[in-house]
């Protein structure tokens, strides 16, 4: 049998190539004949760049940018040439992501998206006519403003300086110049590949519905939420409802402020390794990531896979940290089974989170390879 194995992150604990080798190498203890094809994917999140280095003939350039809370860090682009345009791949999350900060130190109201637009500068400067950014997976929570600023938006201490800064706006008369940053990219299509389709503002916006795993306490988040809607006040809040501008801590909103188009990250990455058609020529998807949850089946890789997989009626196999995801909306997704790595009966806890994947897909082998 054929087995794609192409999952996600499992945030925190995997790479998606990890995720890939894990499950492979599980199936195989109970399927040593079957030829199990590791595919990572990503859904513009951490892990954007490398999936499309792997599939797309580009260079990658390695460039030195601010990093979210000072400092510099190394960040990279991929160039492709291809039909006479020079397209540039960027991830947002090499310049200002989570992972880049010790989880003891995380303040979403200070890290900051400035080295984005550093970033940004140098793809430009490298001579792309075109740039997508992988959105996910960022430290800060400043509604774009820090990429701005670095591409000449005014007033720039404010704007630099995270979210909390964004308070500081009213001490400038509350104007906001984002001409010199549109002049920065101008002639430059910009794609924003988002994780999410969130707002800026509410529930699930950029301050509200991820702010805590970036350190921001009740508190905080009420403040953040308050600095989106100054920030929106200031430049456009029409846009500040649009699908994705809640994406990396609003930095989707500061994308499409520069007129960028937003399209799913997901699907991105699943067109450009031609996953379709990957699909077609296995006799299981096994797809996953740490949390299978509702977040999971709107827009994420999961359910970019199983839509893949359901043109040419191949059967999908989910494997997650834990499943969130009850077997009525299993099945109205498309998906055949889900299993998790918390549900295993007799879990060893000594396991490190890489052999406990294998170990779960050695047992999900038994059923689903023949």
């Amino acid at each position: 049998m054929r087995i794609l194995v192409a999952p996600d992150k499992f945030a925190g604990t995997l790479t998606a190539a990890q995720a890939a080798a894990a499950i492979a190498e599980g199936w195989r203890r109970t399927a040593p004949d079957d030829e199990c094809i590791p595919l990572p994917l990503s859904d513009g999140g951490p892990g954007f760049l490398d999936v499309l280095a792997g599939s797309l003939a580009g260079e990658l350039r390695t460039v030195p940018v601010t990093g979210p809370l000072g400092g510099q860090v190394p960040a990279r682009l991929l160039l492709v040439d291809g039909g006479g345009t020079s397209t540039a791949y960027v991830e947002c999350a090499d310049a200002c992501g989570l992972h880049l900060v010790e989880p003891d130190r995380r303040d979403a109201e200070a890290a900051s998206t400035f080295g984005v637009g550093e970033l940004l500068r140098a793809a430009v400067g490298a001579g792309a006519s075109r740039v997508v950014v992988g959105v996910g997976g960022t430290a800060s929570t400043d509604g774009g403003a820090g990429m701005l600023a670095a591409l000449g938006a005014t007033p720039r201490e404010p704007l630099s300086s995270g979210g909390g800064g964004l308070g500081r706006l009213d001490d400038d008369g509350g104007t906001v110049d984002l001409a010199p940053a549109r002049a920065a990219l101008d002639g430059v299509a910009l794609v924003a590949a988002t994780d999410i389709g969130s707002p800026l503002m509410g529930s699930d916006g950029a301050a509200h519905g991820y702010g805590a795993q970036k350190g921001a306490d009740r508190a905080a988040r009420e403040r953040l939420e308050a600095a989106m809607r100054r920030w929106a006040t200031a430049t456009d809040g029409g846009v500040a409802v649009k699908a994705g501008a809640g994406a990396g801590g609003g930095l989707g909103f500061g994308l499409l402020l520069l007129g960028a188009e937003r399209v799913p990250g997901a699907q991105l990455v699943l067109d450009a390794v031609g996953l379709e058609a990957r699909a077609a020529e296995a006799d299981v998807v096994v797809t996953g990531e740490g949390a299978f949850d509702w977040q999971s089946l709107r827009g994420k890789v999961v359910a970019g896979v199983t839509r893949a997989a359901q043109q040419s009626g191949r059967p999908v196999v989910v494997l997650a940290g834990r499943v969130e995801v009850g077997r009525r909306e299993l099945s109205a997704t498309g998906i055949d089974a889900a299993y998790a790595v918390v549900d295993m009966p007799g879990r060893d806890e000594g396991h490190t989170p890489y052999e406990g994947l294998a170990t779960l897909a050695a047992r999900v082998a038994r059923t689903w390879s023949r």
